[in-house]
């Protein structure tokens, strides 16, 4: 049987052959530290008293929990969505404009579906969270990838980025806060990659799951705000912020002008996604229930980014294991649950990312997904995933350091 020619060019990411290795080395009894995916119940993360007790409610209601649901989702979830969405400053935004879907993911492939015709293009950036650019391959476009830069925290260019649109390009993605390096954006980056879209007629992919995930005070703030004017898709849930990754939770809002009304819809684009919903007819309902709950309980999310709160300690102790390196260095993360860590190319010559990745899980028990699983194309980084326990992260650090001391290719 011959399979398609697109999937070639698919990146497994996360997962994969080395993902692989590690599940032979726990089938085979032994003790493998995962730190490929941002999966914080397998940590000993626990969801919110408040999303448990939504679960439960639910649950009681099997005409709701176990029937579908409208295709674009729940009126009260929706509902929800549009009150959050107006507290971060969006405007003119109707509950017509909001879509939930089964994560980010199943709405990054309807938006690409909807979006792309054969060749056209989506500028991503370097390192990026390889869903989107999947789903620009698999809906038949090019991903054209923009760099983000270590020596600007991490921060691609705007006049990099503008130099890349073609004829052929449709739309910028952003991730902010980004995976896979936990770089918040600033607001100047922000209005200058909409002036980038506004010149060019481009449409903004604003990926802002990691939202509510951002610490040492500093504020996220939606592109949807700094352009009321652009049509701006922005993606968000509830899989990280409240510990709900296997609800697969997303949701996504159309805000600013994406052309005149087609019939009952607000543009064409609309219809397109409404029909794309259609065919899949709903989201999970449990997940959609929980929303409300969720975005009324911020409180649960804050406690864990401040000092003596989870995630802000696991930060901590993973940045100082590598300042105190020998072999590695990062730029600090503000936001998300990552890291992007260099190996540094003075005392450990990596060319090819895979392999090395490979034989420390095989040597270290260790297992992390190389730069190149995130489109990135030096060979000398990788996302770590700061979960685990201080104590473990910071002993994960340690073997990561003894492993690149010695490693020769």
């Amino acid at each position: 049987m011959k399979s398609a020619n697109r999937m070639q060019f698919v990146n497994p990411g996360t997962r994969g052959p080395i993902y692989n290795e590690a599940v032979k080395l726990q089938e085979a009894g032994e003790n493998v530290l995962k730190l490929n995916t941002g999966n914080p119940a397998a940590f000993g993360f626990e969801m919110p008293d408040s999303l448990k007790e939504a679960i439960a409610k639910a649950s009681q209601d099997s005409r709701r929990a176990a029937a579908y649901s409208a295709g674009t989702g729940m009126k009260e979830s929706k509902q929800a969505i549009l009150e959050y969405d107006l507290s971060k400053g969006m405007k003119n935004v109707a509950l017509s404009d909001i879509y939930l879907g089964n994560g980010v993911s199943e709405l990054a492939e309807f938006t690409c579906l909807a979006l792309l015709n054969p060749g056209e293009e989506i500028l991503l950036p370097s390192p990026n969270y390889n869903l989107w650019s999947n789903a620009v391959i698999l809906a038949g476009g090019v991903p054209v990838y923009y760099e983000c830069h270590e020596e600007d925290k991490w921060m691609p260019r705007a006049e990099e980025i503008e130099a890349l649109v073609s004829d052929k390009t449709r739309a910028i993605l952003v991730i902010n806060p980004n995976n896979p390096t936990g770089a918040l954006y600033s607001n100047e980056l922000l209005e200058k990659i909409c002036d980038v879209a506004r010149r060019h007629d481009l449409v903004i992919l604003s990926d802002e799951i990691y939202d509510r995930l951002v610490m040492d005070g500093a504020v996220h703030t939606s592109m949807a705000k700094l352009a009321p004017d652009l049509p701006i898709i922005t993606y968000n849930g509830l899989s990280k912020s409240h510990i709900v990754c296997g609800l697969r939770c997303g949701w996504m809002t159309l805000t600013g002008d994406f052309g005149p009304a087609d019939g009952d819809y607000r543009s064409e684009f609309h219809k397109h996604i409404e029909n794309l919903m259609s065919v899949r007819l709903c989201g999970n309902t449990v997940a959609q229930l929980c929303i409300p709950a969720a975005l009324k309980d911020p409180a649960y999310t804050k406690a864990m980014l401040v000092p003596g709160g989870r995630i802000y300690d696991q930060r901590e102790a993973c940045c100082n294991a590598i300042a105190n390196s020998k072999c590695l260095s990062v730029v600090k993360n503000t936001g998300a649950l990552y890291c992007f860590v260099q190996i540094r190319p003075d005392v450990c010559k990596v060319t090819d990312d895979k392999k090395w990745a490979m034989n420390l899980i095989k040597e270290k028990h260790v297992m992390v997904v190389p730069g190149s699983g995130f489109d990135f194309k030096k060979p000398n980084y990788f996302r770590v995933v700061m979960l685990p326990y201080p104590d473990n992260l910071a002993k994960a650090i340690r073997d990561i350091d003894d492993f690149c001391a010695t490693y020769k290719e």
